[in-house]
């Protein structure tokens, strides 16, 4: 038996606010028997005691890369990712115009396998952190990563229905892209 470790592919999940990724990556991560990366911001910005400023992205994303990269010994050849960067990126240019060119480095140097892309038919559910609970704004940020996960040139899948169709979907993505590549 070879003590070399197998190589791990990872997964994010990816979308606008209030589209199920959270509860998305939890499922899959059942579902292989591995991990799951929580996004970092929404507990980064529960500590704080005022409102987030454009500095507090970049200590977000750094948290979110630290966050993959302790979790990544634990996963079980997969890793699945509730979100990555390119959020933080979407996030920092909708409220401030631009973005930390240090985030956009750390974006351009993590690599992913495939991208699960949710859309919006998820009804929304109001919450302290999300912003944007217009139907119209909605699919304006879904439209930009949508325009993200292709122009990466990954692998992505368009995940709508309801939870179990999402699941359904997600599972066919990641056993297509992943493990019967």
């Amino acid at each position: 038996m070879s003590n070399q470790k197998l190589h791990l592919e990872k997964v994010v999940v990816i979308g606008p606010e209030s589209t199920g990724k959270s509860t998305l990556s939890e499922q899959l991560a059942q579902h292989y028997q591995t991990v799951w990366v929580p996004e970092f911001a929404r507990g980064y910005i529960d500590r704080l005691h005022s409102p987030y400023e454009k500095a507090d992205l970049t200590e977000i994303a750094k948290g979110q890369l630290a966050a993959e990269d302790t979790l990544e010994p634990s996963a079980n050849q997969l890793l699945i990712c509730d979100t990555d960067l390119h959020v933080v990126k979407v996030w920092s240019e909708a409220k401030y115009g631009d973005c930390d060119p240090h985030i956009l480095q750390m974006i351009a140097e993590r690599d992913y396998n495939l991208y699960l892309l949710t859309y919006i038919d998820i009804e929304w559910e109001h919450d302290p952190q999300r912003e944007h609970p217009d139907p119209e704004e909605r699919q304006y940020f879904y439209n930009i990563y949508r325009d993200i996960v292709i122009q990466s040139r990954l692998p992505w899948a368009d995940i709508r229905g309801g939870y179990d169709e999402r699941l359904r979907t997600a599972i066919h993505a990641i056993d297509k892209h992943i493990f019967l590549k």
